[in-house]
């Protein structure tokens, strides 16, 4: 049967791979099926900032040369070799822009690679371009990007999550199989609950930070995005590793996750229900579907129990004051001085304050802003111990609350996002109803537990996440879970991400 490039970018990764190795298909032509699908349709997503389609082609009929001449070289392709990727603009790549959704950054090209990128390169992984995200990846819509808000592909009315909004989507529109994203406070899971898409977490230190951007880096963590959690799984092997360029790495083997992923037998998993993650402020729809998917776990052998995490309830104003406050040291480089844009004051005036004052007034966006004054004020000299010195103590509480309910369970489950994908705009005028998007996912940042989201259905036409956390360094059991979750509810339905409505002017 001959695969039409419509058909073909809606395999899942592991096909799209299988195929390569088969000889059933060629790097060049799926990855042109990709480009062209970003041609059809992302001006109405925005998902991408920069497309690099020659770099991407070069290294698809690289390796298709590579497959086409046999030998040790062929035999020792990594098996997503030839399978395009997107990443997110938070990540340096040599050779393409790296803008962080700011006007601060805009034209910068990197002089050296990250780390993920250069293990993407040497497995040939045609990158297709960088993608769009909240400035620094401060928000969570997608809607605080210097260059436009990117739009939800269920939905071009709606948001796509944040701040790796152009990720989830180019992924969930069928623009990129596979994508990397960067999680803080729920930046890679938050958009794959609201596009339908497949989101990880690693533990703290499993991926390297090298050549990321920093927001918070207690708190930062790279991660992949895909339409299924085999893909993830995959992916996540792919970065994960130990690197000296990371101080915060950890320096163990890399598990088998696609191994973990494979495992979907449920029977006898201790699986725990955060009583403090569900009810007021969750939608109707999202809890039904979030009960629906705890009933067929239950139905597959898995013993559900209820935790109680007690700090959790002080999670985001812990998060809101320790993320504001690395986030405001981080970007204490970005002065007009070594790099990126400079503002000279009207006046002419040279001087390192003025040049600093006149960059970071005309090069940062209001959020950036607010997150600065915030995090500068919590770390000032008589408000230290009050705000930032009793947020750390939050944030203690809330890894001893894990340990407790890691006690009784094997993974933890929630709502990924307390909704579904809200109207473009609604939230920009009201920044605590902005950050209540990410309630349930914050927890897992402030502990450095992985965490996965799964697609959990549809409330209301619009996808909802479901959630699953596990202790750290024990990557595989999201894996497990997740995978067991995605079949389960496929037994009833296709996969979600194969409902997304076609957007106009596809072909």
């Amino acid at each position: 049967m001959t695969t039409t490039p419509h058909s073909l970018i809606r395999l899942s990764a592991a096909e799209m791979a299988a195929k390569l190795r088969a000889g059933e298909i060629t790097s060049v032509k799926l990855t042109q099926a990709h480009l062209d699908r970003i041609t059809e349709v992302d001006g109405q997503i925005n998902a991408f900032l920069h497309v690099s389609a020659e770099e991407a082609l070069a290294t698809a009929a690289e390796v298709d040369a590579i497959r086409t001449a046999g030998g040790d070289e062929a035999e020792n392709l990594h098996p997503l070799a030839g399978v395009p990727i997107a990443i997110k603009d938070l990540i340096v790549t040599k050779g393409q822009p790296t803008t962080a959704g700011s006007k601060m950054l805009q034209g910068w090209m990197s002089p050296y690679d990250a780390t993920v990128i250069t293990k993407i390169r040497a497995a040939k992984l045609p990158i297709l371009g960088k993608t769009n995200l909240d400035e620094f990846a401060m928000g969570s819509s997608t809607e605080h990007s210097a260059y436009g808000p990117t739009r939800n592909p269920w939905d071009t009315s709606r948001i796509p999550g944040g701040s790796g909004g152009g990720s989830a989507a180019a992924v969930a529109a069928f623009e990129a199989p596979l994508a990397l994203g960067t999680d803080t406070g729920g930046s890679i899971r938050q958009p794959g609950a609201v596009t339908g898409t497949v989101g990880t977490k690693p533990t703290y230190g499993s991926v390297s930070r090298y050549g990321a951007i920093a927001m918070a880096s207690s708190l930062d963590q790279i991660g992949p995005v895909t339409r299924t959690v085999e893909d993830a799984a995959l992916l996540h092997e792919l970065i994960a590793g130990h690197d000296p360029k990371d101080s915060t790495s950890l320096n163990e083997p890399v598990p088998a996750f696609a191994q973990a992923a494979a495992d979907t037998d449920v029977a006898g998993l201790r699986i725990g229900v955060i009583k403090q993650l569900q009810g007021e402020g969750y939608q109707s729809g999202v809890l039904e579907r979030f009960n629906e998917s705890l009933q067929k776990l239950r139905q597959a052998g898995a013993e559900i129990v209820e935790v109680d995490c007690p700090s959790f309830d002080y999670a985001l104003g812990a998060y809101y004051l320790i993320m504001p406050s690395e986030a405001s040291s981080n970007l204490a480089k970005f002065d007009g001085v070594r790099y990126g844009t400079r503002v000279v004051p009207e006046d002419g005036s040279l001087t390192i304050e003025r040049v600093m004052g006149a960059t970071r007034a005309a090069g940062f966006g209001e959020e950036v802003k607010r997150r600065i004054i915030l995090g500068t004020y919590a770390l000032s000299a008589g408000y230290y111990d009050a705000y930032y010195g009793s947020a750390q103590k939050i944030r203690t509480l809330i890894q001893r609350d894990f340990d407790a309910a890691f006690e009784k369970a094997d993974v933890l489950i929630s709502p990924t996002a307390p909704t579904v994908a809200f109207p473009l705009g609604e939230k920009l005028d009201d920044p605590l109803a902005m950050y209540l998007n990410d309630v349930a996912t914050i927890p897992a940042n402030l502990a450095g537990v992985p965490g996965i989201s799964v697609p959990g259905g549809l409330s209301e036409g619009l996808p909802v996440g479901i959630q699953f956390l596990a202790p750290v360094r024990e990557d595989a059991r999201i894996y497990r879970a997740g995978a067991a979750l995605e079949k389960l509810l496929q037994e009833d339905a296709e996969p979600l991400w194969a409902r997304i409505p076609d957007l106009e002017g596809a072909k």
